[in-house]
């Protein structure tokens, strides 16, 4: 990251004005012609939250549960779709939305870097500082954003390529505002049979059925589908594995992460498997 990198992804969350560097000798400063400044951190992403935002992100303890479990590979068949919706169009840049801890942004990056012999330039937005300040840990070809997708991106218009979204919220309309024309935007969502032999021992949220086609409803005024993939595999479960799984997601916002239900997990008679069931949903702009 620099900041010039950064700021060629930046708008003025107050008044949308472009950011541009700011010499100040006090750090690294991003500003716009209205007079607004906004410090970037030393870690090397700037947050631009809406004003007096009590939204909270993911937690370092859930980041680590999932760095843990994508190191493993246990999620590498969704990457590699990821992959695969996206790659093909050649994007130079990609803004992946919900990042985590970077794990599907970084290897789109790679991928799209061996195929092409150009490396593109990802911007890994995320609510939580701590999964951002992953996110571009030893990757000069990231930039990073603190930001609510519910709220206006402070992302200049049609700056991406393509739009990523992996088991993360959704703004229609500002990814339509932010994607070039003709730019892919790809989404994962679970099914309602992900994970669900851990759902039924409990302490984890459940998915409706037919959320794709809710998704994709949902994006209708603003984005064409162009391909969709169902993955769909077992992978092997043990005791530190359950506890990844239910400690990484959503879920871990709604259940008390507490000894008792640590220890009521590693008591459960854990199957020997469980199901890993998700749409890899790829569209354009209209």
């Amino acid at each position: 990251m620099s900041v010039q990198t950064l700021a060629a992804w930046l708008r003025c969350p107050n008044c949308v004005k472009a950011l541009e560097p700011i010499e100040d000798a006090a750090g690294e400063v991003l500003g716009c012609a209205s007079g607004h400044r906004f410090d970037v951190n030393r870690r090397g992403y700037v947050t631009l939250l809406p004003p007096r935002s009590r939204v909270v992100g993911d937690s370092a303890a859930m980041l680590d549960e999932r760095e843990a479990l994508l190191a493993s590979g246990a999620y590498a068949p969704i990457r590699d779709a990821l992959i695969a919706a996206v790659r093909p169009s050649r994007p130079r840049t990609v803004l992946d939305s919900g990042t985590g801890t970077g794990w599907y942004l970084h290897g789109l990056l790679d991928a799209i870097s061996a195929a092409s012999g150009q490396q593109a330039r990802g911007l890994a937005s995320d609510l939580s500082p701590a999964a951002v300040a992953r996110a571009v840990r030893g990757r000069p070809d990231v930039d990073g954003l603190v930001a609510d997708v519910h709220a206006p991106l402070p992302v200049r218009d049609a700056v991406a390529d393509a739009v990523t979204v992996v088991f993360a919220p959704r703004n229609p309309a500002e990814f339509a505002r932010v994607l070039r024309s003709g730019g892919v935007l790809a989404i994962v969502v679970p099914r309602a049979d992900h994970l669900a032999e851990l759902r039924a021992i409990g302490g984890m949220l459940d998915v409706p059925d037919g959320k794709a086609g809710s998704v994709e409803a949902s994006l209708a005024e603003w984005f064409l589908p162009t391909a969709a993939q169902h993955v769909r595999y077992e992978l092997p479960l043990n005791p530190e594995r359950a506890r990844q799984l239910q400690g990484m997601g959503p879920s871990a916002h709604h259940v008390v992460r507490s000894p008792e239900s640590a220890a009521q997990l590693a008591a459960s008679d854990l199957p020997a498997s469980v199901t890993v069931s998700v749409d890899v949903l790829a569209f354009t702009r209209r």
